[in-house]
């Protein structure tokens, strides 16, 4: 039951280690006229590599994690680190904002005021959050991994075990990538507690069944046209963290050069998102790997939801979906099957892609308020 405050402390010989592994780096060759078929880019690689190692700021990074309030608590025998900000506003809504991979709790952190301090932010001060950013199990400083089965489902279970622990008796879920796959699981576990869930995708596949395709709208087509290039172009590393990730832990383990190509496929040239991601938010987050060494043990999270049994039915608590231009969000007829009190689907025009708390933090944040009106 202990929650034991938090610093971020990366010791100087680990950057300095960090430094002489870049400048060691064994690059592969180049292709000529290479381009995204061929998967990450030597001159993108290299151009980060050279930023991470002369130009990359570690130490600020540090710092604006360490302005948050952090703390770790043991849960089902794994330590797990949180963030824990506080709003001034007397009735502010507990709110467990959940990322995913290659993110971390980075990408929440440009939304945290808004949500935290709308006064601040020319905002009703009526709708504002206590936010827990927690890290993944087996991501960052919720490591290391102490056991097997740290899937969606359990992960979800510490989540209700957390907002317990912390004393909140009603509270809300929101997330991004995995968070948008945890979080409705808090719900489904925790009905009586959760207000309701806010995601950025609904992961609902189509069944199998021909006639869930008649008549889809347009706005469903395109999203399975998007779904599908993706699984066409970007889907490999789903398959290898499912079947095979600590063959791949080996290499994450040793070459940062390697992590950042690998993490990168999803945050780099030709990510989904329609808006680049600006270099300090892409090597900060893959730093976060790197200076852990959790590069290996967050890709267990595919191979344990992979072996993990599905959910039969639909989930109940209401549901509010954030879709941004750029990233696939979910088609709403099967996203209407797996969630029967789905309140509340917005497609946003800005080019978020699938960074949107980073890259589009009004908007969302604006949508999480939004959908959290009247929920208590």
């Amino acid at each position: 039951m202990e929650i034991r405050p938090f610093r971020v402390a990366i010791a100087q010989e680990s950057l300095d280690n960090l430094r002489s592994r870049l400048d060691r780096t064994r690059w592969t060759s180049d292709i000529p006229g290479e381009g995204p078929d061929y998967g990450m880019s030597l001159a993108w690689v290299q151009r980060l590599a050279r930023y991470w190692r002369d130009g990359f700021d570690w130490r600020a990074a540090e710092a604006r994690l360490n302005a948050c309030p952090q703390f770790i608590t043991e849960i089902d025998g794994q330590d797990i680190h949180f963030l824990h900000v506080r709003s001034p506003e007397p009735d502010a809504l507990p709110l467990i904002l959940t990322h995913g991979w290659p993110g971390s709790v980075v990408e929440y952190l440009d939304v945290i005021g808004p949500l935290t301090d709308p006064r601040t932010h020319d905002r009703d001060p009526s709708i504002a959050f206590d936010l827990v950013i927690p890290s993944l199990p087996g991501f960052a400083f919720s490591s290391p991994l102490t056991g097997r089965g740290w899937g969606t489902t359990r992960t979800a279970a510490a989540w209700v075990q957390l907002m317990r622990r912390l004393g909140y008796q009603r509270y809300g879920a929101a997330g991004n990538d995995a968070g948008s796959m945890v979080s409705p699981e808090v719900g489904r576990l925790d009905p009586d507690h959760v207000t309701g869930v806010h995601v950025t995708q609904v992961f609902s596949f189509p069944s199998g069944d021909p006639a869930e395709f008649e008549g889809l709208s347009e706005q469903d087509m395109a999203a399975l046209a998007k779904l599908q290039w993706f699984m066409d172009h970007k889907f490999s590393f789903n398959q290898l963290h499912s079947q095979q990730p600590q063959t791949l832990a080996h290499a994450l383990a040793d070459s940062p050069a390697g992590l950042l190509a690998w993490n990168g496929q999803l945050m780099g040239e030709d990510a989904m998102g329609e808006k680049g991601l600006d270099d300090d938010f892409v090597l900060t987050n893959v730093a976060l790997y790197w200076l852990t060494n959790t590069g290996g043990s967050s890709i267990r999270f595919y191979h344990e939801d992979a072996g993990a049994p599905r959910a039969q039915e639909p989930t109940t608590v209401p549901l509010g979906v954030a879709g941004f231009a750029g990233d696939f969000s979910g088609v709403r007829r099967f996203a209407e099957r797996d969630h029967q009190n789905l309140v509340q689907w917005n497609m946003h025009p800005e080019p978020g892609g699938h960074y949107a708390a980073h890259l589009e933090p009004d908007v969302l944040a604006d949508d999480i308020r939004a959908f959290y009106a009247g929920r208590r």
